[in-house]
């Protein structure tokens, strides 16, 4: 994802497994980066392994950097 302009957003979507939605996500023009990670969840110490138990009530999530001047916040829910 090249940086293409100085005024961006951020969203954030928990949508399963971030792996695949971050991969996703940086293949979109207007993208500026990702980042992956957790929301929610109730455990302070957590790891991938402990998240994926399901026991943490964590949600992985990618936020994402954009152009909307290049792609809207509408297309990135469509996407």
């Amino acid at each position: 994802m090249a940086q293409e302009s100085k005024n961006y957003d951020k969203a954030v979507f928990a949508a399963g497994c971030f792996w695949g939605v971050e991969s996703t996500f940086q293949a979109l023009e207007g993208g500026l980066s990702t980042t992956v990670g957790y929301t929610r969840g109730k455990a302070k110490d957590h790891s991938y392994a402990v998240v994926c138990t399901g026991s943490t009530e964590h949600a992985e999530a990618v936020e994402v950097v954009y152009a909307a001047s290049v792609v809207s916040y509408e297309n990135l829910l469509n996407t």
